[in-house]
């Protein structure tokens, strides 16, 4: 049995917790969802839909995530993760979902949808105190293109948005990557889409950066995923450098098999036990 298969067959595939279903732990009460420009590039303003936990207060410290959704750096929308962002607002974290600039709507290639994940990570870090969130507590998450630029926020050199001030980290403290990209050097196809640019290539290709001090991670992908071996290479390298990484893989299933049941569910318990393994979330019960 596969290292892959032999995970997905033992990685808490079997706890009860369903996005937006809460939890005996779960606040009571309703969640509440505002949104907020983070961004203001010449194609036009980007918003963080953020969703604030029963209960929440900006003088609270509450760990907070921001969703970045999937549509190969092309298409995608702000509601791809709104169950998880709701299961995960119920267990108590400020969780927002981030709209970036996409090929069809602005013209961009993925360097531009890098930047504006780094300047997400950024803004709730800027203002985590009127979020009430805590600035050292801070996820990314993302499917595949989404996971990518997730990831690239923690990794990637450079490509920060001119005007914003570089002493506040664009870097997440956590990340959650739903079947991401995380090579682009040496994949042609995708090094197509950055018209070659080989330095570009290994600075947005996340697994080429994997080290010493990388943040917690939990990579999340199905079998017949052809992206899925950039999954065992970033488990393997993080965990030969002393980081915590965790693969989850779903038996026989392909891209994007996280967006359907029974997977979305499945997919969402096992993000909340990692978060709560690594102290972002109570334990439940």
């Amino acid at each position: 049995m596969s290292v892959r298969r032999r995970l997905g067959a033992t990685l808490w595939l079997g706890l009860g917790m369903i996005a937006g279903s809460g939890s005996a732990s779960a606040e009571e009460g309703a969640t509440t969802t505002k949104g907020f420009v983070y961004k203001k590039p010449a194609s036009g303003p980007l918003k963080l839909l953020v969703t604030y936990p029963p209960g929440w207060k900006a003088t609270d410290a509450r760990p907070g995530v921001v969703f970045f959704f999937g549509g190969g750096w092309a298409d995608g929308d702000v509601k791809q993760f709104e169950e998880q962002a709701e299961h995960l607002a119920r267990r108590g974290m400020v969780a927002a979902r981030a709209d970036y600039r996409v090929k069809s709507r602005q013209g961009v290639s993925p360097e531009a949808c890098v930047e504006d994940a780094k300047s997400a990570v950024r803004w709730l870090r800027a203002h985590a105190k009127e979020q009430g969130i805590d600035p050292s507590r801070i996820v990314a998450a993302g499917g595949s293109a989404g996971g990518h630029i997730a990831a690239c926020a923690a990794f990637t050199p450079g490509l920060d948005a001119a005007g914003e001030d570089p002493a506040v980290s664009s870097k997440p403290d956590a990340l959650v990557l739903f079947n991401p990209v995380l090579r682009f050097q040496g994949v042609p196809k995708l090094m197509q889409r950055i018209g070659g640019d080989a330095k570009l290539g290994r600075a947005i290709s996340p697994v080429l950066h994997v080290g010493k001090g990388a943040p917690p991670a939990l990579i999340l992908f199905g079998t017949d995923d052809p992206l899925a071996p950039m999954g065992d290479e970033y488990v393997a390298k993080a965990k030969a450098a002393g980081a915590v990484a965790e693969l989850f893989t779903a038996e026989g299933v392909g891209h994007g098999f996280f967006n359907r049941p029974p997977w979305k569910q499945k997919t969402t318990a096992r993000m909340d036990a990692f978060l709560t393994s690594i102290g972002y979330l109570p334990k439940p019960g």
